[in-house]
């Protein structure tokens, strides 16, 4: 979760005009493209490996350590971008013992490397660096760390960095269309403290001074700001969740203070794994476990250690933001970032302007939660309740190759936006197995925006071309305009992308009946007077135009 409802507007400079709607333009930098894009420096080589290996010290919100790069060569190449961003630098870069020249372009580090690189090959660096990272002055929604102290005084850190990069506190590729295969993360806490990361717990090493470091080992695959490292004093249990995979390690790491809170509250963790292994297929890392770990800000879908805020209170901070009630029958984080394992973690975008795949499918869960437990006129309710904070300011999809996301929408109007597939497909079996397939057929991928159109169409059944373009590209919302002569009733869409043909189910004077209407006025015989009302299921709107 980046963009949280009610969804913070970007500072932009300028003005564009889409439409009745007036959005912001934004003006990109140098900078921007070596973070947003697949330089010549970042497309020789393939990431297969990492390891974090470093000190985290809240006295002096230090972290110091190395990252060994390991890496697979596809073509020769002998420059190498490796990202990390100011304040924090990187002191040298070694291969085989021997240090590297490196040139620093911004955000951007070159690394020369003297040896030749043979595709084929298999080759590591390893990167020292340190400092002190930017500070997250609202996190998760701004990045970077998190230091504070717990109420019994005892320092807490996490980090929250999508969108502005994991290179906010550590080196790595910088770019989410390359994961590394595997990972270990090694993070030595002080005195007293524990560290919870991704993955599983492999061994802790005890130091003179009475600190520890935290070794955790990473099996899957994982995106670079899923990297997680939270500190304090956490109390520990665990459950067995009975899956379709089967047994399920479930960790929980709670402050110390909050321990029967959390046992109570986090019993919708097995709740959560039945509804989404229902809908979404099986959970995605097995291997590594599940993990859920409160943290000093909202929360995060940081891969197998999901990280927690929300006061142990049912909705979003204790509010339903669909105002219809049902989102106060769960914990908005705990179902919300969860279901970023699948639709985020399992399947994740390769460039940020598609940031819809991850956000709307994973709004879009929360109505399914519902669905499973309280069943589909909840489900129904809840989704269509969240227009209300929908805002139409600019398109969900944003600009590419530059680190740029699109709206907010991508919540409340993405989940819609998939709603409304559900009724097209309509028969939830087949919707379910649509659901299913696509965590099957990208599983452990980094995909774009015209991969997951395209197997939608192609599942659903139809060409859906038109539908994407309308909510992900267009800030409208589609009309069905309808009018009256005699007793022939005509209708088309309108406030539309050109060529929109997305069926609809209406109700003729109460009557049910499917239209496949066009841009252009079709016709059925109908009874004068007909009054037409479009299914409150599809996010669209009726308008007679027969006087006009």
């Amino acid at each position: 979760m980046k963009t949280p409802p009610l969804f913070r507007r970007l500072a932009l400079g300028g003005i564009l005009c889409l439409g009745a709607t007036a959005v912001q333009a934004q003006e990109f930098t140098r900078q921007d493209t070596l973070r947003g894009s697949i330089t010549p420096e970042r497309a020789w080589w393939d990431l297969t490996f990492y390891h974090l290996n470093i000190a985290v010290n809240p006295q002096d919100s230090t972290v110091l350590g190395t990252n060994t790069i390991r890496y697979k060569v596809l073509a020769p190449q002998q420059r190498m971008q490796v990202d990390l961003q100011p304040p924090m630098r990187i002191s040298k870069v070694t291969q085989n013992g021997r240090e590297l020249p490196v040139q620093q372009d911004g955000n951007a580090w070159y690394v020369q490397l003297p040896e030749p690189q043979e595709a084929g090959q298999e080759k590591e660096i390893e990167v020292h660096f340190g400092g002190k990272p930017q500070v997250s002055e609202n996190p998760p929604w701004s990045g970077g760390m998190t230091w504070q102290y717990d109420a019994n005084g005892n320092p807490w850190v996490a980090n929250s960095n999508q969108g502005d990069g994991a290179s906010l506190w550590w080196p790595n590729k910088d770019h989410m269309y390359d994961e590394p295969d595997s990972m270990r993360i090694s993070v030595r806490a002080p005195k007293g403290l524990m560290d919870v990361s991704n993955g599983r717990l492999k061994k802790v090493q005890d130091h003179e001074d009475g600190s520890k470091t935290y070794h955790w080992y990473v099996t899957n695959p994982i995106n670079n700001y899923g990297v997680n490292v939270s500190i304090g004093d956490y109390a520990h249990y665990s459950q067995k969740y009975k899956g379709e995979k089967g047994e399920l390690d479930l960790n929980f790491y709670p402050l110390r203070y909050n321990l029967d809170k959390a046992k109570k509250q986090f019993t919708q963790v097995q709740q959560m794994l039945q509804a989404f292994e229902h809908w979404f297929g099986p959970y995605p890392f097995y291997e590594d476990g599940f993990k859920l770990v409160e943290v000093p800000y909202l929360g995060m879908e940081h891969q197998s250690a999901v990280t927690y805020g929300n006061g142990y209170t049912n909705g979003y901070r204790g509010r339903d933001l669909s105002g219809t009630g049902w989102g106060l029958k769960f914990d908005f984080i705990i179902i919300h970032e969860s279901g970023h394992e699948w639709f985020a973690n399992n399947i994740t975008y390769k460039d940020i302007a598609d940031m819809w795949i991850h956000e709307s499918f994973t709004n879009y869960s929360e109505s399914l939660f519902l669905d499973y437990h309280y069943g589909t006129k909840a489900a129904n309710e809840y989704v269509i309740g969240l227009r209300n904070i929908i805002q139409n300011d600019k398109p969900i999809i944003g600009k590419y190759d530059v680190n740029n996301q699109g709206s907010g929408d991508m919540y409340p109007k993405g989940a819609n936006m998939l709603h409304n597939l559900r009724q097209i497909v309509n028969n939830d079996e087949k919707w379910r197995s649509i659901l299913r397939g696509l965590n099957q057929e990208f599983y452990h991928q980094t995909v774009t925006t015209q991969q997951i159109e395209n197997y939608l169409s192609q599942h659903v059944g139809r060409d859906l071309t038109p539908v994407f373009d309308q909510y992900l590209r267009d800030v409208r919302i589609p009309v069905l305009e309808y009018k009256q002569d005699g007793k022939k009733l005509q209708y088309r869409w309108a406030n539309s992308v050109d060529a929109f043909d997305m069926p609809v189910k209406v109700y003729l004077n109460g009557k049910e009946q499917w239209l496949e209407p066009s841009t252009t006025w079709q016709e059925l015989k109908a009874r004068k007077n007909t009054k037409v009302n479009t299914d409150p299921n599809f996010y669209v709107t009726t308008q007679n135009v027969t006087a006009a």
